[in-house]
């Protein structure tokens, strides 16, 4: 029996909304900003874009400030990333074992991954207050001098990166937890009958076999790092002094307080190559470590 046209295109009618979806919402803004930032265009003037070639990127790369952001991007990116997941490994271990209170426990320790980043940034702003905040009146309780946190250009991004810690370990945990809910038994069976330590056990047998699991859990925190904006421009701006100061930062700054569309436009693509280079890498480690094994 033949089919009609509708029946052997279906696939394709039911999915096309989708695609052009996607097509419409991620692929153009990514060109549409490629283009830009060939053009020098200010939101300040009348003056329609103006072609510039390559002009863009030339100053940017010559820009002190915008390598500055870039060591900046990169400490805050890998100082959180790597203290989430040794904590959120950690943290999932511990939940995986049976005891009273389970459920509840899991429950307030996933709290901080659901809840509205720009105003967790707020209440950090509040804990962080040099004069009146809970940082400060909890140091003094142990006998220790209170600090200027954010306020301090030593000191802010250590504390930013401790809020995306307290943030985002959840979602490490939570994703490690789902890849020990699936590991086989028998390797614990026979490490058992080798009369192997708790610690022995962990090392050589859980980590291994949640090696790909933790891979996946750094590769989507990464991503999400590199591109952190809402806390830091709720509780710092870049401050004090430019210190906090990540590439999403200088990118609004020099979109919305500078106006100067062409340039933003290069650093957000420039900052798109680089999210794309550490993803690729990232994939082909995995790769790498898939085959080893």
């Amino acid at each position: 029996m033949r089919t009609n046209w509708f029946d052997r295109n279906q696939k394709w009618i039911y999915t096309m909304p989708a695609v052009l979806f996607v097509l419409l919402m991620m692929v153009f803004p990514i060109l549409y900003t490629f283009r830009i930032s060939f053009y020098e265009w200010s939101m300040s003037s009348t003056t329609p874009p103006k072609w510039v070639g390559f002009d863009n990127y030339i100053a940017l790369l010559s820009d002190a400030r915008f390598w500055v952001t870039v060591k900046q991007t990169f400490i805050f990116t890998f100082g959180a990333l790597i203290v989430q997941t040794v904590l959120g490994v950690a943290i999932a271990v511990l939940l995986h074992r049976e005891f009273f209170g389970k459920n509840l426990v899991k429950t307030i320790f996933l709290l901080p991954m659901v809840a509205t980043p720009v105003a967790m940034g707020l209440v950090w702003l509040l804990i962080y207050e040099p004069s009146i905040g809970a940082a400060n009146t909890l140091l003094k309780m142990i006998g220790l001098s209170p600090q200027l946190w954010i306020a301090s250009p030593s000191q802010v991004m250590p504390s930013l990166i401790l809020m995306d810690v307290w943030m985002w370990t959840p979602m490490i945990s939570l994703i490690v937890m789902a890849g020990l809910a699936t590991l086989p038994t028998e390797p614990y069976e026979a490490a058992d009958v080798d009369g192997a330590s708790t610690w022995q056990k962990f090392w050589y047998v859980t980590l291994p076999l949640l090696r790909p699991t933790i891979i996946v859990a750094v590769m989507l925190r990464l991503i999400d790092v590199l591109k952190t904006f809402d806390i830091i421009y709720a509780t710092t701006q870049g401050g004090p002094n430019m210190k906090s100061e990540t590439l999403n930062i200088y990118g609004y700054t020099l979109g919305f307080q500078y106006f100067k569309l062409g340039m933003a436009s290069t650093l957000l693509v420039i900052f798109f190559a680089i999210v794309m280079a550490l993803t690729l890498l990232m994939i082909y480690v995995r790769k790498r470590l898939e085959v080893a094994s």
